[in-house]
């Protein structure tokens, strides 16, 4: 476990930044594909259509992804510790911050 101290920070302050991301993610999600499904309930005063946040969410969402995806793979090679238990740290350090504060 000492071996991912290292990632597992880069992550977490990678996540800080990715609040911005995980928060479009949420909010397309839950106005759209969910609230039809009936599990949200949709903002009334979203009524600008998927569009505009498609094209919102779409670039920095890949611009966030590149970064991060660049950023792992570089430390993954370096780090001498299992990939699934890697790629499972990674994760769950850059989704801290967005979860900490979604909680408070």
């Amino acid at each position: 476990m000492r071996k991912l101290l290292a990632p597992a920070g880069v992550n977490l302050l990678l996540g800080v930044p990715g609040i911005v991301p995980y928060f479009l993610v949420w909010y397309v999600l839950a106005n759209g594909p969910l609230a039809a499904l009936g599990w949200t309930t949709q903002d009334p005063n979203e009524n600008d259509g998927m569009l505009l946040w498609l094209v919102v969410l779409v670039p920095v969402l890949g611009i966030y992804g590149l970064v991060w995806g660049l950023v792992n793979v570089r430390l993954a090679r370096r780090t001498p510790a299992p990939r699934a238990a890697y790629w499972t740290v990674c994760a769950a350090a850059s989704l801290a911050p967005f979860l900490a504060i979604g909680l408070f």
